[in-house]
């Protein structure tokens, strides 16, 4: 049986770290993933059903239907992600779940496999506007990798970005900075591509 997850108090913020409390995302919080996420879902329509669609079935469902498809999952039980929250506001989400959950991985020959450890994969951020850069991004993957240790993960790995440049427009770095998963205690184990290292860190 998975270990029980203890609901998070906010945490103390260190230097450049905000204070966030983090919680599942399950029914009962299902509507401020909607407030997180507003009318566009995140977006142009994706609810973060973009890593669980192939392309043509993403295309085809942008919008209503992608949201009520993650409805789906959330009320099956599953737990698609992580909400991070300030003062009471969402503020930020992080997708992870069995790498085998995602379909676009099992297409991916960058992201193919390392070897054939069992992983839990951190997919996709979204943090609110006013938030961005503000170091809440490496505070949720930190809780990620804690969330999976929780339901018996052993490894969890993330598909980052690496920009030739310093800045990167917020919109292309939606699977993650190396240097942020960096900061959280992940390195690097793969690198099919000059910009898409494959890193990890022990579940704990």
């Amino acid at each position: 049986m998975p270990r029980k997850l203890a609901k998070k108090a906010p945490k103390r913020a260190g230097r450049g770290q905000p204070r966030l409390a983090v919680q599942p995302l399950t029914s009962k919080n299902w509507a401020d993933f909607e407030k997180l996420f507003g009318p566009r879902g995140a977006c142009a329509g994706c609810w973060c059903m973009w890593w669980r669609r192939t392309q043509s079935e993403f295309e085809k469902n942008k919008g209503d239907a992608n949201k009520q498809a993650m409805r789906r999952i959330v009320s099956a039980g599953q737990t698609p992600g992580l909400i991070g929250y300030l003062g009471g506001e969402p503020v930020a989400w992080c997708a992870l779940a069995p790498r085998e959950t995602y379909v676009r991985l099992g297409r991916s020959r960058v992201l193919a496999p390392v070897d054939e450890a069992p992983v839990w994969s951190v997919v996709c951020f979204f943090v609110a506007r006013a938030h961005r850069r503000s170091g809440i991004g490496v505070a949720l993957l930190k809780e990620a990798v804690r969330y999976a240790g929780s339901r018996r993960a052993r490894i969890v790995e993330g598909y980052p970005v690496e920009p030739k440049k310093d800045a990167m427009p917020d919109a292309f770095a939606w699977t993650g900075l190396a240097e942020q998963f960096r900061r959280a205690g992940f390195t690097e184990v793969a690198r099919r591509s000059a910009t898409r290292p494959i890193m990890r860190c022990p579940a704990r």
